[in-house]
C-alpha cells in the first residue's frame, strides 16, 4: 500500500510541478510589460477603435482578419500588465490543448512532453516572433483545437475550429487541409463546420457595411502585398531560415525524426501530413519570417514529444542528457534577455536593444502628446507606428491610421524603399485623408526615409499646412492642428 501511495504521490506532484513550470514559462513574457512589439501594437490600436464604437474596415483601415482585433479587446486594448497576462493565459491554454491532443494520441507522458515543449519554444526564441501575438500566434489555439477534434473524428467541430482559425489567419486553410487528409470520409461535415463561422462573419460584415472595406483591405491589399515579396532569392532565404529554426528547435527536430522513423503507418500518415502541410503554410508568400514558423510549432511539439518519450523508454540516460543539452542552446541564447528586461523593469531604466528603438521613441512621442492633449482629441500617424495610438489611448481621426494605404509602400520595406505596390488607390486615399481633421499628426517616417515624408505628396500639402510643429523626438515630428 505504501509503495502504491508513494508512486501515486510522485505522479501527482510531478504533474503538478510540470504545470507550475509551464505557467512560469508563460509568465516570463511579463518582463516585456513596458514594451510593445510590431504587429501586436497594430491589433491593439484596432481594438481601441472597436472599443470606441468604430467598425473595422468601414470606419478604420484594418488589413487583418477580424478576430485579431477582437482578441485584444479582452485586455481593454491596454499595453502593460493586462496585455502580458492575457498572452500568458493564451500560452497556457495552448499548452493544455496540446497536452490533451498528445495524451489522446499516445498517452500521459507524451501529453506532458508536448505541452512543455510548446511552451518552452513559445518562450525561448526571437522575441519579435514569440512575444507579439499577431495572426500567426493567435491561430495556435484554434489550430490545435481543430486537430484535436479531427483526431477524435469530430468532423463538424474540427471544421468549426478551422473556420475560427481562418478568421485569425487565412493560413488556416492548411489546417483544414490537414483535417481533410485525416478524415476523407467526412469532408462535407468538415466543410460545413468551416463555413459556419465564415457565414456569420460575412453576415456581420454586410449588415454593418464593412464588407466592401474588408474585401479591399484584407484581400486586395493582402494579395498585392503577398505578390510583391521583397525577397531576391526565396529558396536560399527559405533554406537558411528553416535550418536556423530547426537548429534552435533541435530537440523538436530530433524528437520528430525519431517519432517518424518509429511510427506505424497510420501514425506516420497523420503526423507526416500535419507536418508537411504546416511547413507549406510557412513557405506561403516566400518571406519565411520567424513568426511564420509558429504554424509549424504545434505539430513539431506533438511529434517531438512522442519521439522523446519513445527514446527515453529505450535509452533513458542518453535521451535525458541529449535533450538537456539541446534545450540549453535556445535557453542560453534567449534567457538572458528576460533577465535583462526584468532588471530594467525593477530599476526603471530603458532597455538598450536595437529591436526596441522605435517603440521607445513612440513612448517619448506619446509623453509629449499626452502633456498637451485634451479629452476627445484624435491622432493620425504617418508611418507604421500603431504603438503611438496605444500609448496615447487616442483613436484615428479618420479612416486611416498609418501611411501604408497612402503611399502604397508596405511597412516591411518603407524604411529603405519608396516604390509603391498600390499606387493608384494610394493616391485616391491621400485625397480621402484630407477630409479628416485629427488633432495631432505624428510623422514617424519622414526622418528615416525622406522620400516618403508626407510633404512629398502634393495631394496633402495644403492639408498639412493647417498644422504646426509642436515637438519632436529622435525619429518623429509632432504636429498639432492650428486653431
Amino acid at each position: 500500500m505504501s509503495d502504491v501511495f508513494r508512486e501515486r504521490s510522485g505522479y501527482i506532484f510531478g504533474r503538478t510541478g510540470l504545470w507550475v513550470l509551464i505557467a512560469a514559462l508563460a509568465c516570463l513574457r511579463l518582463s516585456h510589460v513596458h514594451l510593445l512589439w510590431a504587429d501586436e501594437d497594430y491589433h491593439l490600436a484596432a481594438a481601441l477603435n472597436v472599443l470606441h464604437g468604430k467598425v473595422p474596415y468601414r470606419d478604420f483601415w484594418y488589413d487583418k482578419p477580424p478576430l485579431c482585433a477582437l482578441y485584444y479587446t479582452l485586455c481593454g486594448a491596454y499595453a502593460g500588465w493586462a496585455l502580458r497576462l492575457l498572452d500568458a493565459l493564451y500560452v497556457f491554454a495552448a499548452a493544455v490543448l496540446t497536452f490533451r491532443l498528445a495524451r489522446e494520441w499516445w498517452g500521459e507522458a507524451e501529453g506532458c512532453a508536448a505541452a512543455f515543449l510548446l511552451t518552452f519554444f513559445l518562450t525561448f526564441y526571437l522575441a519579435s516572433a514569440v512575444i507579439p501575438f499577431a495572426a500567426d500566434a493567435l491561430m495556435i489555439v484554434p489550430h490545435i483545437a481543430a486537430i484535436e477534434r479531427a483526431f477524435r473524428k469530430r468532423a463538424f467541430a474540427a471544421g468549426v475550429w478551422c473556420g475560427i482559425a481562418f478568421l485569425f489567419n487565412v493560413k488556416a486553410v492548411f489546417v483544414l487541409a490537414t483535417c481533410i487528409a485525416w478524415m476523407t470520409g467526412a469532408i462535407p461535415l468538415l466543410i460545413g463546420g468551416f463555413l459556419g463561422p465564415l457565414a456569420l462573419a460575412f453576415l456581420a460584415a454586410v449588415a454593418s457595411g464593412a464588407w466592401q472595406g474588408y474585401s479591399e483591405q484584407v484581400w486586395r491589399w493582402g494579395l498585392i502585398y503577398a505578390a510583391h515579396a521583397p525577397v531576391s532569392n526565396p529558396i536560399g532565404l527559405g533554406l537558411r531560415r528553416t535550418l536556423d529554426w530547426l537548429g534552435f528547435q533541435a530537440v523538436l527536430t530530433a524528437g520528430a525524426i525519431y517519432q517518424l522513423v518509429h511510427a506505424r503507418r497510420p501514425e506516420l500518415w497523420r503526423a507526416g501530413t500535419w507536418l508537411l502541410l504546416s511547413f507549406a503554410a510557412v513557405c506561403l508568400g516566400e518571406r519565411f519570417a520567424p513568426h511564420y514558423f509558429l504554424q509549424l510549432l504545434p505539430p513539431m511539439a506533438v511529434a517531438g514529444g512522442r519521439g522523446l518519450v519513445l527514446a527515453w523508454r529505450n535509452r533513458p540516460k542518453l535521451t535525458a542528457a541529449v535533450a538537456t543539452l539541446l534545450l540549453l542552446l535556445p535557453f542560453v541564447r534567449f534567457a538572458p534577455a528576460y533577465v535583462s528586461l526584468a532588471a530594467d523593469d525593477i530599476l526603471g531604466t530603458e532597455p538598450h536593444w536595437s529591436d526596441v528603438v522605435l517603440d521607445l521613441d513612440s513612448q517619448h512621442v506619446a509623453q509629449q502628446i499626452k502633456a498637451v492633449a485634451q479629452p476627445g482629441d484624435t491622432l493620425f500617424v504617418w508611418g507604421y507606428r500603431p504603438d503611438i495610438y496605444v500609448y496615447t489611448r487616442m483613436i484615428s481621426g479618420g479612416l486611416f491610421s498609418d501611411s501604408q494605404p497612402l503611399t502604397g509602400v508596405p511597412a516591411d520595406r518603407h524604411l529603405h524603399a519608396s516604390k509603391p505596390v498600390y499606387e493608384g488607390p494610394a493616391a485616391q486615399n491621400r485625397t480621402l485623408l484630407t477630409h479628416s481633421q485629427p488633432t495631432f499628426i505624428v510623422d514617424g517616417l519622414g526622418l528615416m526615409n525622406p522620400q516618403l515624408a508626407p510633404g512629398v505628396y502634393p495631394e496633402i500639402r495644403r492639408w498639412l499646412a493647417g498644422y504646426k510643429l509642436i515637438g519632436r523626438t529622435q525619429l518623429s515630428l509632432i504636429y498639432r492642428i492650428s486653431r
